[in-house]
């Protein structure tokens, strides 16, 4: 059985991921140098000590006679005590033993309040030497051993609670620290980020270096009657660098950085996170001027009261705290709070107004040249080849975020250090491409009909593509198994498309269904490696429907939302604006659409079956072909193999 997702018309993609790894955060306060904590030694210290002194005291008297006040009396009258000492109403002395009182053996006796008034004078009268002792130091030794096991085992419980704590990472004040803030802040030993930093983006600089101006110097702004922005909202796709450039920011203009991931206010007390945002936003007010940066706050920034049942009652809390706090800022406090998310649809419209989030940076996937200076960054501590042309690179990586660009040139120096080369080639960043955009090669479990089928396939997809002139250029065909597909066709746009014609899509729509109608062109049937085509296909030819106009029984309205639902039920209470019966024509016109493409690709690829099957051949042969191949098979008669 073939894949359902195997075979495809691939374009560079556009991948998610972050810009940069975040560095490690410290709390304490730059300004004072935090003196170490040796507190931990100075309590095993103490700990030991305590233990020795009670063994001590416990194996002293290990060997000491026990006796009672009448025995005591009755070994006096026998001659048998040599020495006593009196200390309170405890007597100890020692007892002769062995023959003719050779020896002798502690003892250790207690006199009662009511004792006879001989017994000072049995003592006399029988020789024995009698010291006497304060009482004092009998009672505070008796104490001393009677609670100092309970202290030590207080202590070790103490101990260990500490240090479990420590391990589960709650370093926010103790156990009974949930309401503190978990904002993580940049000390000003600690390495920072500039806008040297930050390649391309040149449009969110410019609108970033006014506040940067206003942190440096905010007096000058106020005796102007200008006011700082509260709130910049930086929005743009994962990986795009908005972290980086929050960092920058503060970088550039040297204060303090509060840090804090959006999941990191809520936890299962309600309250907790309402009382984390004050206890952030007092932290920031005593180091003004200051940053706060909340990364991905839809997690607790999405309107409130949508979906079924209601929303989160702490999530609500939080933001409703967010929103008190940014409103209570005093005009001489110059605290900025920058926030980024890559969902500002599902974003409460409180957060939007101005006096909270005043400022929206965008930040768009890279360009051709800004790709290009984002790779200089990435490549300063990787040995690079002669024959590494970055321009090449860029061109070659359309759509990629700046996230995508360092995961491609870690991945050329992984390749490269494989092959145990000195330096990173040209070789190896085309290898990281293919792996970025298609997943890494698997192995060949394919019987020899399907790799015909597959290359049969793969093959339509290619020769539609320069049959139609409107479709992106062919960069490289290829079926060997890669991530989950079992054969891919790979096409390169000149550069990221803002606006696509109808033409573009028709001929884009044709690459598609390619490999679909080369399929039942050769074999007359078709397979079930035409799955992902067709959900493509049909998800396109309905937005060009339904959203984009093109469609002349539709006409210019929109007929379905222009944004994914996030929220469960919402759509129930929504109300539609069109008809069944305009649903049943959508239907129609993607069908039409669908069949006259597929219709005309399947006439164009019947011409050129020749080269179909030329093409298929080499590919079963060579299994990877690139675009100068391909158009040395098709030869020199070949119009389009001649412009492309």
């Amino acid at each position: 059985m073939m894949d359902n997702h195997s075979q495809g018309s691939r374009q560079s993609n556009q991948r998610s991921g972050d810009g940069k790894s975040q560095e490690p955060f410290t709390n304490p306060n730059p300004k004072e140098p935090q003196p170490p904590r040796t507190w931990p030694r100075f309590l095993n210290i103490l700990l030991l000590g305590l233990l020795l002194f009670y063994l001590i005291q416990v194996f002293s008297q290990s060997g000491v006679e026990k006796l009672t006040y009448t025995e005591f009396k009755n070994r006096v009258t026998n001659g048998e005590v040599q020495e006593v000492t009196v200390q309170g109403h405890q007597v100890t002395g020692e007892l002769k033993t062995g023959e003719q009182g050779s020896g002798t053996t502690p003892f250790r006796s207690h006199i009662p309040e009511f004792a006879d008034s001989n017994l000072l004078t049995l003592l006399e009268d029988n020789q024995v030497t009698i010291n006497a002792e304060q009482s004092g130091q009998d009672w505070w030794s008796r104490l001393l051993i009677s609670f100092l096991p309970w202290l030590i085992l207080l202590i070790i419980i103490v101990y260990f609670a500490q240090r479990m704590q420590k391990q589960m990472g709650d370093q926010q004040g103790g156990m009974f620290g949930f309401g503190r803030s978990k904002a993580r802040r940049f000390r000003q030993d600690q390495p920072t980020n500039t806008f040297s930093d930050v390649a391309g983006s040149d449009n969110a600089k410019k609108d970033l270096h006014e506040i940067v101006s206003y942190l440096r110097d905010p007096s000058y702004y106020q005796r102007l009657g200008a006011k700082l922005p509260r709130g910049v909202l930086m929005v743009g796709p994962p990986g795009t660098g908005k972290t980086l450039m929050a960092r920058a920011v503060a970088g550039e203009a040297d204060v303090p950085f509060f840090s804090i991931s959006g999941s990191e206010f809520i936890e299962m007390f309600v309250g907790v996170g309402a009382s984390r945002v004050r206890d952030m936003f007092n932290e920031a007010r005593r180091e003004t001027p200051s940053i706060i940066f909340i990364d991905e706050l839809d997690a607790i920034g999405r309107s409130r009261g949508t979906g079924v049942g209601g929303g989160h009652d702490e999530r609500e809390q939080t933001l409703n705290q967010i929103l008190s706090e940014m409103d209570g800022f005093s005009p001489h406090e110059t605290v900025v709070v920058i926030a980024a998310t890559n969902r500002p649809d599902v974003l409460d419209p409180a957060l939007l107004r101005p006096g909270r989030f005043d400022r929206k940076v965008t930040l768009d996937r890279p360009h051709k040249e800004a790709r290009e200076k984002i790779l200089q960054i990435h490549v300063r501590d990787v040995e690079l080849n002669t024959n590494v042309d970055l321009n090449t690179v860029a061109r070659h990586t359309v759509g990629f975020s700046g996230a995508d660009l360092e995961n491609l040139v870690n991945e050329a120096a992984l390749f490269a250090g494989r092959e145990r080369a000195e330096s990173v080639e040209m070789k190896h960043f085309d290898q990281a491409r293919d792996k970025v955009l298609m997943g890494s090669e698997r192995e060949q479990h394919i019987g020899e009909e399907e790799r015909r089928i597959i290359a049969y396939h793969e093959s339509g997809h290619a020769l539609t593509a320069l049959l139609f002139p409107k479709s992106d250029p062919l960069e490289k065909v290829t079926i060997i198994p890669r991530g989950q597909a079992l054969g891919l066709t790979e096409q390169v746009p000149d550069e990221n498309r803002l606006n696509m014609g109808a033409s573009y899509l028709h001929d884009r729509l044709a690459v598609m269904l390619g490999g679909r109608a080369a399929e039942n062109l050769i074999f007359g049937e078709y397979s079930s490696g035409a799955e992902s085509d067709i959900e493509q296909a049909t998800r396109l030819a309905r937005r060009m429907v339904t959203r984009w106009g093109m469609s002349d029984a539709i006409g210019p309205i929109s007929c379905g939302s222009t944004q994914e639902e996030v929220f469960l039920g919402r759509e129930i209470s929504r109300e539609r604006d069109f008809s069944e019966r305009t649903l049943e024509r959508v239907d129609a016109e993607v069908y039409n659409l669908l069949t006259d493409i597929e219709a005309e690709v399947s006439k164009r690829l019947a011409r050129q079956r020749n080269r179909l099957e030329t093409l298929a051949e080499a590919l079963l042969e060579e299994e990877t072909i690139e675009a100068e191949r391909i158009n040395e098979l098709l030869g020199e008669d070949f119009p389009s193999a001649q412009t492309r």
